[in-house]
């Protein structure tokens, strides 16, 4: 009798000594040995970055599938279900997919050891390349140049932002994490980079590869109206409504994802922009799930992202009361001190399911505290400190719940 999945997601945890494993020698290796195919798709657009992957790929995937075709798309973490990575036309894979594809997987390493990601990248590239698609959209786990889904030659590479996070894997500064991102580059491809300035090392790296390098804010351009926003380039521009998902940041995100789909020369129609942008969503990016109070969750897990929080919080002032928790290995203090000046009190749980990586509510309140945070009370679990704080800010306040997935995931709101 097969393994039912949550078995096997017990099983491919403790495959690989390491939650993380860099190198693509192991699973170059079992890809060859399963026969995969060179590209799971006839157009492939990976999207890297350090933030704003995840809603890049909503976008990229809501106008493509707008449009017709037929979309696979990869994303990472999941919040509360593993089948959240692998979605076929916005279908997320089912248990008997998932099950096939690892027992596939798993018949093919033999003695190689692989990690959970690893599995998990194998098991997309499996299921897609047998679903019939015209694009597969696949999201950079962890850097770029020695991520598994690196191991695909993608026609259109997406680099949303490059700043400072997992630093002990990829570099101590934006220069050298850039020099990661941009492996997923190719010779002759194209790039398309989202941020206004990206660090040195990835335009290098663009231009020494003869890459297509298409700069947001340069070689397109965002204008911004009353009610719309204009996308444009020369010879061509299209007026498009606001997107639903609301940090300031999602509008580069959108843009980047028109300029990927016009570089990849689909056949998207202007309809399709306008409805791909208006309906793209994402849990857990400032995401209102309850009112009086309003709660809103967000998985902003660095300074970065913690800076377009405040920048929201600025544009949307009302008082504010933290749920906040954090990875050891997180830059708490920059995350902090990032939205210090907007928030009128902290209430803190510990991460109970982030293994070595958790960190005591204690030594937590420390950081924060270090980091200038004033009225800081910590709580047994995440659900005393979302009470805690729904008590303290009253009807007419906001909650505001962010630090990592995995605290939007324990929050246990879903859509």
């Amino acid at each position: 009798m097969p393994l039912p999945l949550s078995d096997w997601l017990v099983r491919i945890q403790q495959q690989h000594p390491q939650a993380i494993a860099m190198g693509l020698e192991r699973v170059r290796t079992v890809a060859q040995a399963m026969g995969l195919a060179a590209k799971p798709a006839p157009v492939v657009i990976t999207v890297g970055g350090t933030n704003g992957k995840g809603s890049t790929v909503a976008f990229l995937d809501a106008i493509a599938r707008a449009a017709g075709l037929r979309v696979g798309s990869y994303t990472s973490p999941h919040l509360w279900r593993f089948h959240e990575r692998i979605r076929i036309d916005g279908a997320e894979a089912s248990d008997e997919a998932l099950v096939a594809a690892f027992e596939r997987i798993d018949a093919a390493r033999g003695d190689t050891p692989i990690t959970y990601f690893e599995y998990a990248t194998l098991a997309a590239f499996a299921l897609f390349e047998r679903a019939g698609l015209d694009l597969a959209i696949l999201e950079v786990g962890l850097g770029g140049r020695l991520d598994a889904t690196n191991l695909v030659d993608a026609d259109v590479a997406v680099i949303t932002t490059v700043d400072l996070d997992h630093m002990d894997y990829l570099g101590p500064d934006r220069e050298s994490i850039g020099a990661e991102k941009a492996g997923i580059l190719r010779a002759g491809g194209i790039a398309v980079f989202g941020e206004r300035d990206p660090p040195s090392s990835v335009l290098r790296r663009a231009y020494a590869l003869g890459a297509i390098a298409i700069r947001g804010h340069s070689d397109y351009l965002v204008d911004r109206f009353d009610g719309h926003w204009v996308w444009r380039e020369p010879g061509f521009q299209l007026e498009l409504p606001y997107p639903a998902l609301a940090a300031p940041v999602q509008l580069d995100n959108a843009a980047a994802a028109v300029a990927a789909l016009r570089a990849a020369a689909l056949a998207i129609p202007e309809a399709a922009f306008v409805r791909g942008v208006a309906e793209a969503r994402l849990p857990g990016r400032l995401q209102r799930i309850a009112e009086a109070p309003e709660v809103v969750v967000d998985v902003a897990h660095n300074p970065q992202g913690a800076r377009q929080l405040a920048a929201w919080l600025a544009a949307n002032p009302r008082p504010t009361v933290a749920v906040f928790a954090a990875l050891a290995d997180k830059d708490i203090e920059g995350m902090v001190a990032a939205v210090t000046p907007w928030i009128t009190a902290w209430q803190l749980g510990p991460i109970t399911d982030a293994g070595p990586r958790g960190l005591p509510v204690e030594a937590l309140a420390a950081r924060v505290r270090a980091a200038g945070a004033a009225a800081v009370q910590t709580h047994p679990t995440l659900a005393e400190a979302l009470a805690a704080a729904r008590a303290a800010a009253g009807t007419g306040g906001r909650v505001l719940g962010f630090g990592s997935f995995h605290t939007v995931a324990a929050l246990g709101h879903r859509l």
